[in-house]
């Protein structure tokens, strides 16, 4: 079984980690190799790329696969106007 220190711990947060052990009824050591397993085990996050989270949201909506992008052949283009 490996060992770790934890320096500089503060003292707000030892507290708690003393009075969540009490809570569950077992030794703050006990508490802490809990938590780092629960931590160690859990599943990471997977973050996904702005652009994908864009396409996502908007996969419903607009144009379907192979669909084509209707032309706007006929009209005149018209200069923006700022009254």
């Amino acid at each position: 079984m490996a060992q770790i220190v934890v320096r500089n711990l503060e003292d707000e947060v030892k507290e708690k980690l003393r009075r969540r052990a009490a809570v569950h009824g077992c030794s703050m050591e006990e508490e802490v190799r809990a938590i780092l397993r629960a931590a160690a085990n859990a599943e990471p996050v997977r973050k996904t790329g702005l652009g994908t989270r864009i396409a996502a949201r908007f996969a419903s909506i607009g144009l379907r696969e192979g669909e084509e992008i209707p032309e706007l052949r006929g009209y005149a283009p018209k200069p923006a106007t700022f009254d």
